[in-house]
């Protein structure tokens, strides 16, 4: 109990400190000597004086609670006594003193004794009975309602249990998929990303031939505006001029079998020439029109 820590008390210095240090020596001697031993030799510190002070004062008010608790039930205790001993006498006048009493006529009154205490009933009439049994087939009711509804709450939290166990299952095996799955995954991953990188290639590779033959369509003169029936139109046309064109063909080729008379068939030539460039020409200007059309 000594606290070199802190320093010594001066019973000196004040009244207060010299009273609780007076007030604590005094109740220690009273505990100790209570249990037959001498009080421990222990430094006094502000400390170890304001915490015994306390304990002195809550101790004192808890021994004279308890004192009076004491006295009351002593004081009831004799009462009881005195009423006990007033009706044993008035038992023995009317002669039902206990000893005279038959055994079961003993036991039964100790019974009825008994079931009164465990009633906590202070006396043995049919009205105090009746009422102590309504009262614990109340509290009783209230048990079984009480355990009624905590057998359903249970009942419901092993429902929510099953079903959480299931679940749980259900998401292992799940995952004991998957985790297998895994390695299919990757390597099909890794197809598609080959055969991606391969389909980009591609595409770059079309969108380049595709702005190549946009260009070639360009220089032809070829639009998106042009449609089916002005191409049929086109091909019509130009059969017409393959119409024309081939009996100047064949006659040309015809002058192969002619003599060798160069005059006449330089003649002959430059007028086919004439006429082919004439349905040449023909031709171009139906193209263009059908593109000034189309436009």
């Amino acid at each position: 109990m000594s606290d070199l820590g802190d320093h010594p008390v001066n019973e000196g210095k004040g009244g207060l400190d010299s009273t609780r240090i007076a007030e604590v020596k005094a109740w220690l001697v009273s505990q100790f000597e209570s249990v037959g031993k001498d009080v421990p030799e222990f430094e006094y510190t502000p400390r170890s004086i304001s915490h015994l002070h306390s304990l002195a004062t809550i101790s004192q008010a808890k021994t004279q609670a308890a004192g009076i608790v004491a006295s009351d039930l002593r004081q009831k205790a004799m009462e009881y006594r005195s009423q006990a001993a007033r009706i044993r006498e008035i038992l023995q006048s009317v002669g039902l003193a206990q000893e005279g009493l038959p055994p079961n006529a003993v036991t039964s009154v100790q019974v009825v004794a008994n079931v009164a205490n465990l009633l906590n009933i202070r006396d043995t009439e049919m009205s105090s009975f009746l009422v102590a049994m309504a009262d614990i087939s109340l509290r009783k009711s209230g048990v079984e309602e009480k355990r009624a509804n905590a057998q359903k709450e249970s009942k419901l939290l092993l429902d929510y249990t099953r079903k959480a166990i299931a679940r749980l299952t259900y998401l292992k095996r799940t995952l004991g998929q998957l985790e297998d799955d895994v390695a299919t995954c990757e390597g099909q991953m890794n197809h598609w990303k080959t055969n991606l990188t391969i389909m980009l290639s591609k595409e770059r590779q079309y969108l380049l031939q595709y702005s190549n033959y946009k260009a070639l369509l360009n220089r032809v003169g070829y639009t998106s505006d042009i449609s089916h029936g002005e191409l049929v139109e086109m091909d019509e046309h130009r059969k017409e001029l393959e119409k024309k064109t081939k009996p100047i063909m064949d006659t040309l080729r015809s002058y192969q079998d002619l003599p060798p008379d160069k005059a006449l068939a330089a003649l002959a030539i430059e007028e086919k020439r004439r006429q082919y460039a004439a349905a040449e020409k023909y031709l171009e200007e139906v193209l263009h029109s059908a593109l000034a059309t189309s436009e």
